[in-house]
């Protein structure tokens, strides 16, 4: 706990995604005072073709109350 999902296109180095959990994993022990073994990062590619079906639409159309930064909006 606490565990993080990103979702993202396809195409990200591997080099990118560990530097980016790495920040993430961080951050969130920084701010949430938690020890890296409670917190987990995790990537799920979703294609372009796929993306309003499976993460646009069910992630932030449907939930927006779950939303603290929505695209084109600074926080």
């Amino acid at each position: 706990m606490p565990h993080v999902i990103v979702k993202l296109w396809p195409g990200k180095s591997e080099s990118q995604k560990r530097r980016l959990a790495r920040a993430i994993a961080d951050d969130v022990m920084k701010i949430l005072n938690y020890g890296d073994e409670s917190v987990s990062v995790a990537f799920e590619e979703v294609g372009a073709g796929q993306w309003a079906e499976k993460v646009y639409r069910p992630d932030i159309v449907d939930k927006p109350e779950t939303l603290y930064k929505r695209p084109g909006y600074e926080m």
